[in-house]
């Protein structure tokens, strides 16, 4: 059984690693023996994981990306085939949102700037499909590899307030699929595409929508999430990593084109 999960030797790119959760996912491939290339925007954060992997004995390397700009992800794959000869896993966990994009109190829904639902939207998708595109062709060439994509619970069911990024979401979950069958038919059946979709997770971006910055108690929309959250608390970044190695090993060969949520129940939990 334990062979079925070995994930040791390959090479993993994750897009957003610089952040809350991609951080983890990448700290996780690599203490399972994984080289990991942690690409972000920010070069820092970027570097601050994987400096951290090394010193606890992984490899890995640093590498910006702007994934809206192919060019740049160009770039970065030329760096990560340098140093590491090959794309075994791609995991597109850059996305998020912005606090210009979703209707609020402040923000009507009719007056929401379109340059900001077009942030949103091009972040989360177009900055799935192109990473995609480029690394993914690594793989097409080879005849096998594994994508992971990020969709949320926006995609299952649209969130209030979040028009743009329960959108965007719902492409990625489409794309996901669409990709899945596209590869398996055009290239090889040995490239799997699919996607986790977390719960709510405390995260930089949501944090101060979910928790009073004053009181540190949860806010109403924070009340409203946990009350609708079965298993009754917010979901922690080593939650995500069990499906992870599932979805990125030979244990999950046959799964291709799946949406796994990971939520505590939020999406199966009608509200009665």
């Amino acid at each position: 059984m334990a062979d079925l999960f070995d994930v040791s030797g390959k090479v993993a790119v994750v897009t957003g690693g610089g952040g809350v959760l991609c951080s983890e996912m990448a700290r996780a491939l690599a203490s399972r023996g994984v080289k990991v290339a942690v690409l972000d925007i920010n070069e820092g954060q970027a570097k601050v994981v994987a400096d951290e992997i090394k010193a606890n004995g992984g490899e890995a390397i640093a590498v910006a990306v702007d994934v809206l700009n192919k060019a740049s992800i160009e770039g970065a794959r030329d760096v990560v085939l340098e140093h590491f000869g090959t794309v075994d896993i791609l995991i597109n966990g850059a996305g998020g949102n912005k606090p210009e994009a979703p209707a609020s109190d402040t923000m009507s829904f009719f007056d929401i700037p379109a340059d900001a639902i077009q942030w949103v939207f091009n972040l989360n998708i177009i900055g799935t499909i192109l990473p995609t595109q480029v690394f993914g062709k690594v793989m097409a060439e080879k005849g096998e590899g594994v994508g992971i994509n990020m969709s949320s619970m926006a995609a299952f069911k649209p969130l209030t307030r979040t028009v743009a990024y329960s959108a965007a979401k719902a492409a990625v979950s489409n794309f996901t699929q669409w990709m899945a069958v596209h590869f398996a038919q055009n290239y090889s059946p040995n490239i799997r595409v699919n996607a986790l979709a977390p719960g709510f997770f405390l995260t930089n971006q949501n944090y101060y929508l979910l928790v009073d910055k004053e009181t540190g108690e949860p806010t109403q929309r924070g009340h409203q999430i946990i009350s609708h959250t079965p298993m009754g608390r917010y979901g922690e970044p080593r939650d995500l990593i069990g499906t992870l190695l599932w979805l990125v090993s030979d244990a999950a060969s046959f799964v291709n084109g799946v949406v796994v949520p990971v939520d505590g129940a939020f999406s199966a939990y009608s509200g009665v």
